[in-house]
């Protein structure tokens, strides 16, 4: 499955089903830069069991406002629209695999 950009219009219905993890970031952000391959690794490992979606901060700061991003990267995972686990900052594949891996 490949990893969605969304934005503030399709934000809601990216999230609304199943687990979803969202990458708040910047283009701009040295971390984001870092954990980009990261998602694209763990995308590849879940195999259907969840999906990742990037929301860029600066485009679509009604959606990052609504949720309170204050710090970029924040990886925020929602199961069927509703937030259960947030984390902030670079986190290794393992850790990011072992929080779905708590939801699922």
């Amino acid at each position: 499955m490949a990893i969605i950009h969304a934005t503030d219009q399709d934000f809601k219905d990216q999230t609304k089903e199943g687990l979803v993890l969202v990458d708040f970031w910047a283009t701009w952000c040295g971390p984001c830069k870092m954990i980009a391959p990261v998602l694209e690794e763990l995308d590849g490992d879940l195999a259907g069991k969840a999906k990742i979606v990037k929301v860029d901060v600066d485009e679509n700061q009604s959606t990052a406002g609504e949720y309170g991003i204050m710090s970029i990267p924040t990886l925020v995972l929602f199961k069927d629209g509703e937030i259960v686990d947030k984390v902030v900052g670079f986190q290794p594949k393992e850790q990011l695999a072992d929080l779905i891996e708590k939801h699922s």
